[in-house]
């Protein structure tokens, strides 16, 4: 009840968007006091003409922050939501008005106890970009180093609070009230972008991950990545070197300037490769507006709010799985997919193979340089997904900045490709993969399993034989499609007892007639009665044999 309005404001958007029908199956309109006649009160010929995905990204933009990072996050999601809503959600832009000077001056003055002009040398009222969280000013430290700052928009946190809430019940509500939840984890799918977007709030953690990428970076001459300026950041503020560049999409700018797309294009593919494969940590939103080109053709990143990170196991699964398709070989993609530890028992490996087979045979013929990746990794991960195993949330996000890396690449320079790039990269991390070092580890990991094991075992014996000492203890043992097989069993048995029956029957009809052959000379009235006998023993036969179709045809089980 304390967010029924906004709940109400939610359930309005999406009808007005023709959600309608959606809204009403999940049954929530009752529990807000909506009546259903509002669905047919709220028909727009305009958004009517409009695909399903541009009404959904119209609908989550209207909503606000919490729901355009929601379908952000989704859109890396194509192992639940078809590719049309996809490559819409793909378009959704985080630009909002911009909050007014006064307010910056507030929220720094908040955070760092003294006023603007005092933390501050210069700072330029006027905002370089506004978003829905946030809002970007260039400014002037009193050392005479020029920053960018980013200050967190008032009330925001307040907002998506709310938002969340509201999202968790309805995330609840479905998993408990709807089919739709049998098959997806919603309650699950709702906690971790909580997570997400906590972390993004909290602007410290932001200026951990710059200073991480910058660890991992500092050999490469080619990337740029700003210096965090700590005594001038908080968890609402934070304040970083000011990089003057051309931005990645400005193509004109960038020939003006005289830089090679080509070089410019390869070190932007070897240098997010080496996110991903070399220190797995990497850019979850390498889109143009977060990659600045340097006079050098250095390449700089910018905004690192929303990152990935794969543990050495995951970092070792990717690797397989890119080197499977750079060989076009099924046997490593389907090890790669198992070591994922996401099956469930009943997966047809079999099929899963040769449907994986068939996967690769479509991109046989396709030269490499013309293969694209994050294409490729959305097909497995779709056919995956159809065998019920749930691909980890790093590896969803892992692919749609590798399909956002070559949508870039291929506008810089169509003849580069992102996998050729990948392939020298890819090669060099199998030694690591036998190496004595991941060996010991694996060692190390499998002793401390079976300690495990060993210690456990012994309690675990003694609970169960005093379990098998209580009087009601039953050990029940069950074979999985029992009554097929009791069928099946029945219908061999009916069988081999109608043959054995025919068979004896046959015999004494044999006997019968052989008699009555041999006793022919005997006299007419010996021959008379072989002939009753003969008869009686037919009728009888006829009889068995009837009474047993009768008994095999009612039990259905011949």
């Amino acid at each position: 009840m304390q967010h029924l309005r906004r709940y109400r404001e939610i359930v309005f958007v999406f009808i007005k968007y023709g959600f309608g029908a959606i809204i009403d199956n999940i049954g929530i309109l009752k529990h807000i006091n909506v009546r259903r006649k509002i669905l047919k009160q709220t028909n727009d010929e305009n958004i009517a003409k409009l695909s399903r995905g541009e009404r959904l990204r119209l609908a989550l933009e209207e909503l606000g922050p919490t729901f355009i990072k929601m379908g952000q996050i989704l859109s890396t999601r194509s192992d639940i939501l078809p590719k049309d809503i996809i490559k819409e959600l793909e378009k959704l832009q985080d630009k909002a008005p911009a909050f007014s000077f006064d307010e910056v001056k507030s929220v720094i003055q908040n955070e760092f106890g003294e006023s603007l002009e005092e933390t501050y040398a210069e700072f330029e009222p006027t905002p370089l970009a506004a978003a829905s969280i946030a809002q970007v000013h260039k400014a002037l430290l009193w050392s005479g180093k020029t920053v960018v700052v980013k200050v967190q928009r008032p009330g925001i946190e307040k907002i998506i609070a709310q938002d969340m809430r509201i999202l968790e019940d309805i995330s609840k509500f479905v998993d408990n009230h709807t089919k739709y939840g049998k098959i997806y984890n919603f309650t699950k799918m709702v906690e971790d972008f909580k997570k997400r977007l906590g972390e993004e709030l909290d602007f410290r953690i932001e200026g951990e991950n710059a200073e991480k990428f910058k660890k991992n970076f500092l050999k490469d001459k080619k990337v740029k990545i700003p210096s965090i300026i700590w005594t001038h950041t908080t968890r609402r503020v934070l304040t970083m070197e000011y990089i003057d560049g051309i931005p990645l999409n400005d193509f004109n700018a960038i020939e003006e300037a005289g830089l090679d797309r080509g070089a410019i294009a390869r070190n932007l593919a070897k240098s997010v490769l080496n996110q991903i494969l070399r220190d797995g940590f990497f850019h979850g939103d390498p889109h143009p507006g977060n990659i600045m080109v340097l006079e050098d053709g250095t390449i700089a990143f910018l905004d690192f709010g929303m990152v990935g990170s794969l543990s050495p196991e995951r970092k070792r699964q990717f690797s397989k799985m890119l080197l499977g398709i750079v060989y076009k070989n099924s046997r490593m993609i389907i090890e790669s997919v198992i070591d994922l530890n996401a099956m469930t028992l009943n997966v047809n490996m079999k099929k899963l193979e040769k449907d994986i087979n068939n996967l690769r045979d479509r991109y046989v013929e396709i030269p490499l340089e013309k293969l694209k990746v994050g294409e490729v990794l959305n097909g497995i991960f779709d056919l995956v997904f159809s065998y019920n195993i749930v691909i980890p949330n790093e590896f969803n996000m892992l692919a749609k900045s590798l399909i956002t890396l070559e949508g870039i690449v291929e506008k810089l320079d169509p003849k580069i490709s992102v996998l050729e790039v990948a392939k020298p990269i890819a090669k060099q991390l199998i030694p690591k993969m036998f190496s004595t070092q991941h060996m010991k580890e694996e060692i190390i990991n499998a002793t401390m399993d079976y300690s495990r094991l060993i210690k456990e075992l012994p309690s675990f014996l003694l609970n169960f034989l005093r379990k098998t000492e209580e009087e009601n203890y039953a050990i029940e043992l069950k074979i999985r499609d029992l009554e097929n097989l009791e069928k099946r069993v029945d219908k061999v048995f009916n069988r081999l007892s109608t043959s054995i029956i025919l068979l004896a029957l046959s015999i004494v009809i044999a006997g019968i007639l052989i008699g009555s052959g041999m006793s022919a000379n005997a006299g007419a009235e010996m021959y008379k009665l072989n002939g009753i006998i003969l008869k009686i023993g037919l009728a009888i036969a006829f009889v068995i044999v009837l009474g047993l179709a009768i008994s095999i045809f009612r039990s259905g089980r011949l």
